[in-house]
């Protein structure tokens, strides 16, 4: 059987997700699909809307036959290691072929781009450091560098899916992966897109989110840009964003020494003091990102510094998790997908996991944290995330 690999978010799953896992069965004739699909806590360091449970069961409604999570050691990360761990996990899975959205390009330019890096790295990265402006993104300065100096890799990574795309195709070049690369070009809207037209079937993820906390109801749009299911998910969930959890981050920074903060995860030499002055005015989370974001500091990598501040963190800890994969959780499968587990699982070398219990749950006690910290959201809406719950089957 021809297995298919997609790394995904699903925050929330709309038309785009459903229309890219259409396309990915179809362009690479795959038998089984496997998400490889983050967590409560995600790659931008933003929480889900809803939890990974919902994500995973609209999945597997909409052409997903396996959801295995991928680790929260790995989930909020630059594109370099999420793509880490989110590779090493599918390949465990025993995917061919890899498919995601990309804004432009072939799979071959992924890959004729990663091999190029993994001959040119050295000079590359000395370029970078040379030739890097600080008024530029990271993004940004290496797709000027790779398109000044490698000017026949014709990939832009300033746009986010082929940043992702790029990091990927980097993980299978550097660990020889024996897996294909089948790119999706993304449709109708952008990934930053921060708007949802009227009649717009296919609406960016952040779009959805925006329209989720604003004033406006689904009867505004004359198509919705998500399957009925999420509508009934999305209309009988809490809908959770970081400002439920500012006063718990408020507390810890406020609490906390600067000698302390600054062993944190991502904590740049002498950010402690500026986070722990900025927080005293602060009364969102808006508010406290905006007045710590400098043209060095993104708001991405500020959101991912205040989940490692929330989760107490530190460099060292961080730095042994991401080392390897060290088990693959399943949350979900259909009949073709329990089939395949039923067909890998004795080849596995890494632990598959149904359900927590005594013998595994030292493995996963960071996820299991991280699932608890979630809760506080809303502890009588959101069920335990990982104590008592089994992957969701649908037949």
């Amino acid at each position: 059987m021809k297995v298919c690999g997609v790394v995904a978010e699903y925050n929330p799953f709309h038309n785009g997700h459903l229309y890219h896992l259409q396309e990915a069965k179809k362009k690479t004739e795959a038998d089984v699909m496997v998400v490889a699909m983050s967590g409560n806590f995600l790659q931008r360091g933003e929480p889900a809307i809803v939890d990974k449970w919902d994500r995973a069961s609209l999945a597997l409604q909409h052409g997903a036959d396996i959801v295995v999570e991928i680790p929260a050691a790995f989930s909020v990360q630059p594109a370099d290691l999420y793509a880490k761990g989110a590779i090493e996990l599918l390949a465990h899975m025993g995917i061919h072929v890899l498919s995601f959205g990309s804004e432009s390009g072939e799979g071959s330019d992924f890959v004729q781009a990663a091999a190029v890096y993994s001959e040119k790295e050295k000079e590359i990265n000395d370029l970078f450091r040379k030739e890097q402006k600080q008024k530029l993104t990271y993004a940004k300065n290496m797709s000027d560098i790779l398109s000044k100096y490698f000017p026949e890799l014709e990939l832009d990574l300033t746009q986010p899916n082929n940043m992702l795309g790029f990091a990927y195709a980097r993980v299978l070049e550097k660990y020889n992966r024996p897996i294909e690369i089948e790119t999706i070009r993304r449709k109708s809207s952008h990934y930053h897109d921060s708007e949802v037209g009227a009649g717009n079937e296919i609406a960016s993820a952040t779009a959805i989110r925006n329209l989720l906390f604003s004033e406006n109801e689904w009867t505004d749009y004359d198509i919705l840009p998500f399957p009925k299911e999420t509508e009934g998910i999305l209309n009988k969930s809490k809908h959770v964003n970081w400002d439920d959890f500012f006063s718990y981050l408020k507390y810890r920074i406020l609490t906390t020494p600067h000698s302390e903060l600054s062993r944190i995860y991502l904590m740049e030499k002498g950010l402690e003091y500026r986070v722990k002055e900025v927080i005293k005015e602060s009364s969102n989370m808006n508010v406290f990102l905006s007045r710590l974001k400098t043209k060095q500091l993104s708001w991405t990598r500020l959101q991912r510094l205040s989940f490692y501040i929330l989760l107490n963190q530190s460099k060292a800890e961080m730095e042994q998790m991401t080392e390897s994969v060290e088990y693959i959780r399943v949350l979900g499968f259909n009949e073709t997908g329990q089939k395949h587990l039923n067909q890998i699982k004795h080849q596995l070398k890494k632990p598959l996991i149904t359900n927590i219990n005594q013998k595994n749950n030292r493995l996963l006690a960071y996820d299991i944290v991280v699932g608890d910290v979630y809760r506080l959201a809303d502890q009588t809406r959101i069920k335990s995330q990982d104590y008592k719950r089994k992957p969701i089957k649908i037949y």
